[in-house]
């Protein structure tokens, strides 16, 4: 034992490092290496998230989840003291498997396959530093970096639906007249829309990381776990229901501003906390972890036979190390080799008249225009016919596609953010586009078709171009990625549909004459 003098002498450093066993202390200076290199070169990724935790109201609550996976190891701290860290060569699968991740999100642009990769790279850090026997001890913790990732937008479409028709239920029920069109519900008071920010995917996931942890800190059985998670999911989802329902219930006695305003107040900041806190309180009683049970247990993960099968695949860690910076620092020179792909730019684009068809002046009801960004050529135009119809057209040409310049990108296409329209419900069914129908001021229906064209794809699948273009960028291959929107308003005598159709049928196979606007052979 130190004498007092130097034990009182000693820094807050010192003395942290006396509480770390020494069979820890290389292994973890190791770790804290890797992982400070591997935020700095993924700083990107890092830098967007931790502006979507500080600035989206959505994930607000990532900001408490370093916080929480800190604590998480802490309560282990005691058992993983007894574990021994080791090398470990399968943790360098799952490495050079975060890091693929991350290169094909590079490739795609896909924000959130580049954050996951970011993340789980860190993850197989651990088991290729650390190894089995304490992976086996950090289960929890690990997977629970997984909700640093910001996701949750992909579901606003599908809740702002769900919530829609749980709204005109439950607004049915409590006697009030109301009519649906896809996420527009009509009343005697006002028309009111299920917005994006209506959709509560704030509240689901939040729920979701706050349901997984307390599963796991509060129950042992897999079976309550699993019914208190199924809780987390279904009560936010009817619960926003019932807010949207209770905002249309007070607009017919107290107004729409009235009940705006309380919403925006009371729903938002009371009502959910509410419910959260009867969740909570409903299944106290269920909880069957004892408070003085520990998280871990050393002995038993020393005597699994499968961590002790897998702890023989040892690794040093100078070769684990070279290996991990090699990988790194491979898939970033390649991503940044196919950033700099691009196919050649025509001079000029125009928009070719189909037979039947000319250009006229482009006066629509409400003002429409796709948003392009990134594109080298952008074009919008109208083309009537000698039948009436008319059909609105937008072209874009991008030389590549990368941050900034996504054909398929979030915000990009026929609905802008913060323009007059707002997305009503799917379009009729199209073998090759993507079909949607679009609101603006109540009553002007536009449909609007999207198609995609890469080489010899044609689609109106997001998904599909991503696909893609992956395939390009990781070939190395030098191919333009090519945007058209078919639109047309709804006109007494002459429907979106039909518009759309006859034009189609003049254009001929859309893919070649998308090709024939870029002077592509």
């Amino acid at each position: 034992m130190s004498p007092p003098d130097i034990a009182l002498s000693a820094s807050p450093a010192e003395r942290l490092l006396a509480r770390i066993p020494e069979s820890w202390r290389a292994p973890l200076g190791r770790l804290a290496f890797v992982w400070l290199g591997l935020i700095v070169l993924f700083g990107r990724e890092w830098a967007a998230m931790l502006a979507q935790w500080w600035n989206s109201s959505t994930y607000n609550h990532v900001l408490f989840i370093p916080l929480i996976v800190v604590w998480l190891v802490v309560l282990r701290a005691g058992q993983l003291a007894r574990l021994r860290p080791m090398g470990w060569w399968p943790g360098l699968i799952v490495v050079a498997g975060a890091l693929f991740l991350w290169l094909l999100g590079a490739f795609s642009g896909l924000d959130l396959a580049m954050q996951l990769g970011a993340v789980v790279v860190l993850q197989g850090v651990v088991l290729a530093l650390l190894g089995p026997r304490v992976a086996a001890g950090l289960v929890f913790p690990l997977g629970y970096m997984l909700f640093l990732v910001p996701f949750g937008d992909e579901l606003v479409p599908a809740l702002q639906t769900i919530t829609a028709k749980l709204t005109i239920l439950f607004t049915h029920w409590s006697g009030i007249p109301a009519d649906i069109q896809g996420v527009f519900i009509d009343t005697p008071v006002g028309l009111f829309e299920v917005a994006e920010a209506c959709s509560g995917v704030k509240f689901l996931v939040a729920m979701i990381a706050l349901g997984t942890l307390v599963a796991q800190i509060c129950f042992t059985s897999w079976r309550r776990r699993a019914l208190f998670m199924a809780m987390a999911v279904v009560v936010p989802v009817l619960a926003n229901g019932v807010r949207a329902w209770g905002t249309i219930y007070i607009a017919q006695f107290r107004g729409v501003s009235f009940a705006a305003g309380f919403d925006h107040i009371i729903y938002g900041w009371v009502f959910f906390a509410i419910v959260m806190a009867l969740m909570l309180a409903g299944a106290w009683r269920f909880f069957d972890r004892s408070i003085d049970d520990p998280f871990i247990d050393a002995d038993a993960i020393m005597a699994n036979p499968l961590v002790r099968w897998a702890e023989r695949r040892t690794v040093g860690a100078m070769p684990a190390l070279a290996a991990i910076a090699a990988m790194a620092l491979g898939v970033s020179l390649w991503a940044a080799q196919a950033d700099r792909l691009a196919a050649a730019v025509p001079h000029q684009i125009m928009l070719p008249e189909p037979k039947g068809w000319h250009e006229v002046p482009y006066r629509p009801q409400v003002w429409w225009e796709p948003r392009a960004q990134g594109a080298n050529h952008r074009l919008l135009g109208r083309f009537a016919d000698g039948a009436g119809h008319q059909v609105e057209v937008f072209y874009a040409f991008y030389a590549s596609q990368a941050e900034g310049r996504e054909a398929g990108g979030f915000g990009q296409g026929a609905l802008t953010p913060d323009s007059a329209w707002s997305w009503l419900e799917p379009g009729p069914a199209d073998g090759e586009g993507h079909s949607e129908w679009l609101l603006a001021q109540g009553h002007v229906r536009r449909l609007a078709i999207t198609f995609y064209r890469s080489g010899d794809l044609l689609t109106g699948s997001n998904t599909r171009l991503k696909l893609a273009n992956m395939r390009d960028r990781f070939l190395l291959a030098r191919r333009p990625t090519m945007l058209l929107i078919l639109s047309a308003e709804d006109r007494p005598g002459h429907p979106a549909a039909q518009s759309v159709a006859a034009f189609r049928k003049s254009a001929g196979p859309l893919g070649e004459w998308m090709d024939h606007i870029a002077k592509l052979p």
